[in-house]
């Protein structure tokens, strides 16, 4: 059996406009459901960061994280701008992977 990997940049929010987490990865899926089940200690886990709030495919892992490097280092209403262009009512974007949505 093959895993699918695509890389990917992520932001998920403990609720709209709460406490942002970016991270990568190259199974979204696998690491959403991992920041649902609370399987790893960490800063998303202990603030309650659940709701896939934005992501972006990327061809590599390499370009995956330069670009989450770069995320990181911006200032937070730059982040929200970047959520709300293409996410303005913080929908849970996990729902189109298969997952339920996270509650308001």
């Amino acid at each position: 059996m093959t895993t699918v990997r695509e890389p990917c940049v992520y932001i998920v929010a403990s609720g709209r406009h709460g406490t942002l987490y970016t991270g990568v990865t190259s199974n979204l899926i696998q690491r959403i459901h991992q920041h649902r089940a609370g399987t790893s200690n960490g800063f998303s886990r202990r603030n309650n960061c659940h709701r896939l709030v934005w992501f972006e495919r990327h061809e590599t892992m390499e370009t995956a994280i330069q670009r989450e490097k770069r995320i990181k280092e911006w200032q937070r209403n730059w982040k929200l701008t970047l959520i709300e262009t293409t996410n303005p009512h913080w929908s849970d974007l996990a729902t189109g992977l298969g997952f339920v949505a996270v509650p308001q």
